[in-house]
């Protein structure tokens, strides 16, 4: 079989179509490409290279593939090599590298930026991504919708002066660090990243009304230069001023927040209907305050009343406030491309970020090696995520944390981690460092003193144990033993302490409730000790439970 690939032409539309059904049905997640009328927009559209592989001897139509470059602004000279797709009948003849080769050869000179999105069904696309020099930087959970949903492994490549043009040493929060690291190396460059241990999320401040965008608030919008003009801390491929028509074009829509009726910011948002996805593309507000009223009602739509199960946002890598604060509304890092959007002078490396609505993918996935570290990031991630509605719900019935809100519940929880600890395991031991608090959800922890361990107490679901050593102790006064099957909820020093730091407001709900919590079982531990003093007859102590 002697194959040539050229551009697409109008005749060739009936035929990419039936390569892309022939491939995967009707159920391809981009179903423009099922869609003649759509496919002829493409063969004659301005930011897409089409192409078509012919086989010589035939004239017959046998692998397709594209380059789309309107996977970020006008400006960002980024592109995505999608929809490559090869007919059944043709495979093993070498046409998926061709159509590669012949892409990179279109827009190796117009583009500084390049990315791929493999789907992790079967390892083909990837590995002909890597043939190619791209590299993996990311794994998107569930991304597409395909026979249910499916996820991708994410690639780059970068051209020209892209690198050089990069502004180093972004600024990152720690979670995002792993991902950062790997991907800057598979990308040939030193993890110059700056960690940002101390980043405080934007306020929350709900004293804002929310409405539509419509052409009456448009010029409000525009002239607003935080997150469009200057402190872009966003990027996406829309912006507010490419205008109203343009903006619709793009199945996208902005919410306002109004204060005291007054436009005081916007949020951008792309929705897919058929994919049950969305991407927030840009954020433009008069200050900081709007900034998480908006992404947090974006976050909430999304979720209640739009179906959307998938939602990303690419973020600037030097704006570790967005990043913290995103990260709190349940948002993961998915993914890092060095220099992928261009702002003023320079390339700026990208955080991508992204909210399931959905449980996580399984860990069953035809991935290349050098993809594997990625998805092991992504899932271990998402895992932890469904700690935090567990441990937020339980933190009323904790003395410690009574008072807060929801939202102050979920800061604290998304600080913690779940322990299972089986019957008989030692918790902790008297006299040793203490450096965590532990929460009790479920079991019981008895509490010994002595060198001959002498049972003074029980410590019940709802109690706290190791919360003394936070006030005035470095060890623990205690040994601390699992006296059923229990599982606690564990919250380092550390951590507490950026959360107190970063949330003053929590700090002093805690420490008020610490400083009455034990008060009350230094009293309880008093009356017991006295009790044993005049009773010296041996017989189990009570719970603390039980004593109240």
């Amino acid at each position: 079989m002697t194959i040539h690939v050229r551009d697409a032409v109008e005749s060739d539309v009936a035929a990419i179509r039936d390569i892309f059904v022939a491939c995967y049905g009707g159920e391809y997640p981009y179903q423009q490409f099922l869609d003649v009328h759509s496919l002829k927009k493409l063969v004659f559209a301005d930011d897409t290279v089409l192409l078509a592989a012919e086989d010589d001897a035939t004239g017959r139509v046998v692998g397709t593939a594209s380059v789309v470059s309107n996977v970020g602004a006008w400006g960002d000279l980024a592109a995505e090599f999608g929809r490559l797709a090869v007919h059944p009948d043709a495979r093993g003849a070498g046409v998926g590298n061709m159509l590669m080769q012949e892409r990179l050869g279109r827009v190796r000179d117009r583009i500084h930026v390049g990315v791929v999105e493999n789907r992790v069904a079967h390892p083909f696309s990837q590995r002909i991504s890597v043939q190619h020099g791209f590299v993996p930087v990311g794994f998107l959970p569930l991304k597409l919708k395909f026979h249910g949903r499916g996820s991708v492994a994410l690639f780059t490549r970068h051209f020209g002066d892209a690198m050089s043009l990069r502004r180093n040493h972004p600024r990152i929060i720690p979670e995002v660090y792993a991902i950062a690291e790997r991907a800057l190396e598979n990308c040939g460059l030193n993890c110059d990243v700056i960690v940002e241990t101390g980043a405080v999320p934007y306020p929350h401040l709900d004293d804002f009304e929310l409405q539509t965008l419509s052409t009456e608030g448009y010029a409000t919008l525009l002239r607003f230069q935080r997150g469009r003009v200057h402190q872009r801390e966003v990027f996406g491929p829309v912006r507010l001023h490419y205008g109203m028509f343009q903006i619709r074009a793009r199945n996208s829509r902005y919410l306002l927040a109004l204060s005291q009726g007054q436009v005081v910011g916007g949020v951008g948002i792309m929705i897919d209907e058929y994919e049950h996805s969305a991407r927030i593309f840009e954020v433009i507000t008069v200050d900081d305050r709007p900034v998480r009223f908006l992404l947090s009602e974006v976050e909430r739509i999304c979720r209640t009343e739009w179906g959307i199960e998938y939602v990303e946002i690419d973020v600037n890598a030097h704006a570790p406030r967005m990043q913290k604060t995103l990260l709190q509304l349940g948002f993961h890092p998915v993914g890092y491309v060095p220099a992928l959007a261009f702002h003023d002078v320079e390339r700026f490396d990208v955080v991508k970020m992204a909210r399931l609505n959905v449980p996580a993918p399984s860990r069953e996935m035809a991935l290349v090696p050098q993809a594997n570290p990625f998805a092991d990031l992504v899932i271990d991630a998402l895992e932890q995520h469904t700690v935090v509605p567990r441990v937020a719900a339980a933190l009323p019935r904790i003395g410690m944390f009574r008072g807060m809100t929801d939202e102050q519940s979920e800061a604290v929880a998304s600080a913690c981690s779940v322990t299972e600890f089986p019957s008989g395991t030692r918790v902790f031991q008297e006299g040793h460092p203490g450096s965590r608090l532990y929460m009790i959800l479920d079991g019981q922890i008895d509490v010994l003193v002595g060198e001959t361990p002498r049972k003074v107490g029980t410590a019940q679901a709802g109690e706290t144990l190791g919360e003394m050593s936070l006030i005035s102790q470095p060890c623990h006064s205690a040994t601390a033993v699992a006296g059923s099957s229990v599982t606690a909820a564990v919250l380092t020093h550390e951590k507490l302490r950026k959360v107190v730091d970063s949330r003053p407001d929590i700090g002093v709900i805690i420490y008020r409730n610490l400083a009455e919590g034990l008060g009350q079982k230094l009293r309880r531990l008093d009356e017991t000790m006295t009790h044993e003093a005049v009773d010296s007859s041996a017989r189990p102590i009570p719970s603390w439970k039980e004593k109240r």
